[in-house]
């Protein structure tokens, strides 16, 4: 089964690019550098299944096409830019589209995800910073940060989550963020930049301020004079690129079905459950995480999707097709593949761990953990090639079609 998004490069080639100076490496190392053209059948699965199943993806699919429109007008350069001087993209927008598709894949609501409202949200905490404290337009920019921090995070109350494998799912949506005011660290430095964003619009900002995403635990994120910015700093600037791949990945993690030994990547622990990893390695595991790779396989096998702990394979999957079509990383094809194979689309999957095989990689020093994924990988593929030869399994199997038909929680 394939998907049908009007997405910018379905219906043609499209290239997967990584800007190295802003953001993710392969894992020890390696640079994707990955300039590719796909199969011109190459489409996602989400969407098409849903509607095969009978679920109206209405308006998941206009949510998509208002992700798809405003990744359309990013540039290279404004993919590394600093997230408080970029027009090119409205960040927030994207995040509420983000919000508003997987709302419509869970919440069975008959009217979408107000997108509108929670952007004139958005808009008035600068308006509202404006009304409270429109005597630091005047003062030294030290006073002014002083001053935008203890709006966002004393009158607003904004604070960072204390849960670090995101398990409060709702602090990794932005229209949650602004109702609740509890956030992931991702969250909260959308929300300062629009702020700032805004008053530079509006005339109000005579001086230049980038964003710095703490690197502990408990810090928020905070604003710097962009002149005083130590070399230190510099590295834990947000940049455009940056924050919408700590986003997707926020969520891709948030949801993934296989949720414990956190040591792993999540495809390796995809892989595991499919037994396509090295066994050996499993012999320091614990009985308790052994068990749950079984259970985690077992409730996908009766068609269990969801679950308040073990993720959500609608919500993991459109976060990673939403990462394909950010064109940054290559292993995010690898990673929706194994998704697909785990969801019983065995042709589409191979697709996708082939194309990322296939995709152009630049390795330096590969580490344990990445031999192990290629590995992986190729038993991955060994197996789906065995699977297709018989017929019968090119078409999606019973797994899949519980999987689109089960909507309870449990």
């Amino acid at each position: 089964m394939s998907g049908g998004l009007a997405s910018p490069w379905v219906s043609g080639p499209f290239l997967l690019l990584l800007h190295s100076s802003s953001l993710p490496t392969c894992r020890g190392g390696a640079v994707c550098r990955s300039r590719f053209r796909p199969p011109k059948d190459l489409k996602f699965v989400l969407h098409d299944a849903l509607d095969s199943s009978g679920f109206n993806t209405t308006y998941a699919r206009e949510a998509r096409e208002g992700f798809c429109s405003q990744i359309k007008k990013l540039s290279k350069i404004g993919r590394e830019t600093s997230i408080t001087i970029n027009e090119e993209v409205d960040l927030g927008k994207i995040a509420l589209y983000i919000a508003a598709e997987d709302d419509s894949l869970i919440s069975h609501s008959s009217v979408p995800l107000p997108v509108d409202a929670f952007t004139g949200r958005l808009d008035g905490l600068s308006t509202g910073y404006c009304s409270r404290y429109s005597s630091s337009f005047a003062s030294s920019p030290d006073i002014f940060l002083e001053c935008l921090e203890r709006y966002m995070y004393v009158d607003k109350g904004f604070r960072r989550t204390k849960s670090s494998n995101h398990m409060e799912h709702r602090t990794v949506y932005l229209h949650s963020v602004l109702t609740h005011r509890v956030g992931s660290t991702s969250m909260l430095s959308l929300i300062y930049s629009e702020i700032l964003k805004k008053l530079r619009l509006w005339g109000l900002l005579k001086f230049d301020v980038e964003v710095s995403s703490p690197i502990d635990s408990y810090g928020s994120p905070r604003g710097y004079l962009k002149r005083k910015t130590t070399e230190s700093d510099q590295q834990h600037i947000v940049t455009t690129e940056f924050l919408l791949l700590k986003i997707l990945r926020d969520l891709k993690d948030a949801f993934w079905p296989f949720q414990l030994d956190q040591s792993k990547s999540p495809f390796l622990r995809a892989a595991e459950a499919a037994h396509c990893s090295d066994r050996s390695a499993n012999v320091d595991k614990s009985g308790l995480e052994l068990a749950s790779a079984k259970a985690a396989r077992h409730r996908l096998e009766r068609g269990v999707w969801t679950s308040v702990r073990f993720g959500d394979i609608r919500r993991a999957l459109s976060a990673c097709e939403r990462l394909i079509i950010l064109e940054a990383d290559c292993t995010e094809l690898r990673d929706y593949g194994v998704l697909l194979y785990h969801c019983g689309f065995y042709k589409e999957s191979l697709q996708y761990l082939k194309l990322y095989q296939d995709t152009e990689k630049v390795k330096q020093s590969p580490d344990l953990l990445t031999k192990l994924e290629e590995e992986a990988v190729e038993k991955l593929i060994i197996r789906l090639n065995l699977i297709l030869m018989e017929d019968e399994w090119t078409r999606p199997s019973s797994i899949a079609s519980s999987l689109y038909n089960n909507t309870d929680p449990w």
